[in-house]
């Protein structure tokens, strides 16, 4: 399970967040795609690929959405936990 303590610089503020690529926990981004390409109004990408949340879930389509990256994320490196 992804880690709060280990956000992403870039995220937004509030409870959904991807981790840094260098989490030592080993559920750091990876760079996949999966989460931007699936949900690119939530999930959005650094200078090297690394995921990032640009804009957090308000309704709960969105929320339905966003965890689907969530539980998709190959790595566990995206958490609703982090507020």
């Amino acid at each position: 399970m992804s880690q709060p303590g280990n956000k992403h610089a870039l995220n937004v503020a509030g409870p959904w967040y991807c981790t840094h690529p260098e989490d030592a926990t080993g559920e750091g981004c990876i760079a996949c795609s999966v989460c931007y390409t699936g949900a690119p109004d939530f999930f959005a990408s650094d200078e090297n690929g690394h995921a990032y949340v640009a804009k957090q879930p308000t309704t709960d389509e969105e929320y339905a959405l966003c965890q689907e990256q969530l539980e998709a994320c190959p790595v566990t490196s995206i958490g609703a936990n982090g507020e």
